[in-house]
Parts: C-alpha cells; structure tokens; sequence
C-alpha cells in the first residue's frame, strides 16, 4: 500500500495582485509536486499573463474538472472560472477582482467538502474588492467560516520561530475589547492544544497574552479585563489538563515564545499577535485558519498592488504555505 499525494487547491484570490505570479513562481520548484498535486482555482488567461511577465515556461492547463488536471512539473492545472475581464489591469482595485476572488474561494471549498480536493491554500485578496464586488466580509476566515457552516475559529500565523493565535482578528481595538470573553480565551487556547497535538506536539506548552500593558499588574493598568475575561478561560483550560500560562505581559512574552519556552502564543487581538510575525519578515509568516473542517492555509501578505505584474513578488510565504498544508492534510492510501 503506498501513500497517495494529497490535493491541494490553489486560490488566485485578487488577479490584479501578486497571487497570480507568486503561484507560477511556487509552482517552478519541483520539490512542490515532490509533497502534493497542485491545482490553481482562478483564472487561466489571468495565468497566461503572469507568465509572461515572468518569462516561464510553464504550461498552463484550463480543466473544468479536478478529474482533467495534469500533475506534472511543468505543468499548471487552472480550474478556469473565467471571471476576469481580458483589458483588468495588475495593481488596481476593481469589482470584478474581488467578486471573482470571492468566487475562486467558493469553488475551492466547494471541492473540498465534496473531498475532491484535500485542502486549501489561499492567494491574497484584497478587501476593498472585495466589498466593491459586493462580497461584505473582513476577509478569507470569515468566508471560509460561513460556507463550511463553522462557528468556533480562529486564526492561526505560523513562522519558523513562532506561532500565534487569535482571540480576535478584524475588529477595531475597542470592540476587541469588549469581545473577548473566558468562553472564547478557552476556546482558542483549546483550538491551539488540540491543533498542535495533531501536529506531532505531545503536550504544547502554551502562553496566553494580557490585554493592558504588564498584563494590568495587578489592576495597576485597564479596569480590571485580565481577571474577569481572561482568567476564567484559562482556569478552564487548566481543569481539562491543558498546559496554559498567563495572563502574561506581550512584551516580553514573544521574546520568550521565539527562545523556545512555548509552543504557541494566545493573543488577545490583531495587532498584537500580527507585529511580533511581521517583525520575523513578512515572507516567513503562513496564516492557517483554526477550527475548520478543511484545511487552509495562506500566505500572510496582501495583494502588493505596488509590485503587482513586476515579476518580483517574493514567493516564500506561499511555498510555506503549500508545504504546510500538506502537513496538515489527512494521508490518504491507495
């Protein structure tokens, strides 16, 4: 009995951004079609111009069929949703860009539920398409949440050095605030254990930020947050064996998680868990979606309209993304 190569879907999401080209790039290595069957969901003709700003010798491959697809090196299978007008230009925003990034999404987890695919590694797309295509959603996690039916999530940013989860993600500072409650701190920091155990960690050690400067020392900072909406969620944890630390300062906090002292950090909202990764380099990070039925994983980086279509949009964040989402993927035997 062997060990078949897992599907991985890849969405374009915005055609007028880096994704297009950082794609082809990723899928010029072979060690990529070495770990899994690569297939774009997005646009062939988009794909077609990408490479030709790259000089590639790819060959692009328009299936309407995950049964058509071609995995070979060289090779590029597009499942070809021809969404995208043939004059849209690389490095504007437009409507048809993020109606058709909405839809090449769609398609994708689509073709997952229906096991057609076995996960799902998401290209940038850019909000403000997004809702000018009439697509109202903060972004890819939201999405992906809705139409596979999931109410319990989070998102995940993983580097070489460090990973963090979220407690909040796109919400403005204030309304994170008031959003965060024991039951969600001991949802994610369940989330984190029980993802990193399947990821071969026998008992993750994993440290939960404050939210006020020090982690409120002692109600010297904030009205008292760490101890009404963080503490509880942690004790939680702790009755059922998880290994959880905090509330603990995020100054200093990160610095000990990239020393190695934990396997994982909470973080209470956006920015405080997306600067400490962005400071690792911007091509480093992998952004994984926590709590779904399928796998997902992402680049995390946005659109780059500035270099789009300039052939010099650095592809390392997707190439990671790709290889952990066969990671991840369930193995499957022929």
């Amino acid at each position: 009995m062997t060990q078949s190569k897992p599907v991985i879907g890849i969405t374009m999401g915005d055609a007028a951004g880096v994704g297009p080209e950082i794609i082809l790039k990723s899928l010029q290595k072979s060690q990529v079609y070495d770990l899994c069957n690569p297939l774009v969901i997005g646009d062939a003709k988009v794909l077609e111009k990408a490479k030709d700003v790259l000089g590639s010798q790819q060959k692009i491959k328009s299936v309407q069929s995950v049964n058509d697809c071609t995995y070979e090196f060289g090779v590029v299978s597009c499942m070809n949703l021809d969404l995208i007008p043939d004059n849209l230009p690389f490095g504007q925003v437009s409507a048809e860009a993020g109606h058709a990034a909405f839809e090449f999404l769609s398609k994708a987890i689509t073709l997952a539920n229906e096991g057609k695919i076995d996960g799902i590694c998401t290209a940038p797309l850019n909000k403000e398409a997004l809702h000018l295509g009439g697509h109202k959603y903060p972004g890819h996690t939201e999405i992906l949440a809705e139409l596979t039916g999931t109410k319990d999530y989070a998102m995940m940013l993983s580097a070489p050095t460090l990973k963090v989860i979220h407690v909040t993600t796109h919400i403005g500072l204030i309304d994170a605030v008031k959003q965060i409650n024991p039951e969600r701190v001991y949802q994610v920091i369940k989330m984190a254990h029980d993802t990193l155990k399947k990821a071969g960690i026998e008992e993750p050690k994993i440290a939960v930020c404050g939210i006020n400067p020090h982690a409120g020392e002692s109600g010297l900072f904030g009205y008292g947050e760490e101890e009404a909406q963080v503490v509880p969620g942690i004790e939680k944890a702790h009755s059922e064996g998880i290994n959880a630390q905090g509330p603990l300062p995020a100054d200093t906090l990160f610095f000990r998680a990239v020393r190695g002292d934990f396997d994982i950090v909470v973080a209470m909202y956006h920015d405080q868990g997306h600067g400490p990764i962005k400071v690792l380099g911007l091509d480093a990070g992998v952004n994984i979606t926590v709590g779904l039925p399928i796998i997902r994983t992402s680049v995390d980086h946005g659109t780059a309209f500035d270099i789009a279509g300039k052939g010099i949009a650095d592809e390392k964040s997707l190439t990671e993304a790709l290889r952990q989402a066969v990671e991840l993927a369930p193995t499957k035997s022929v």
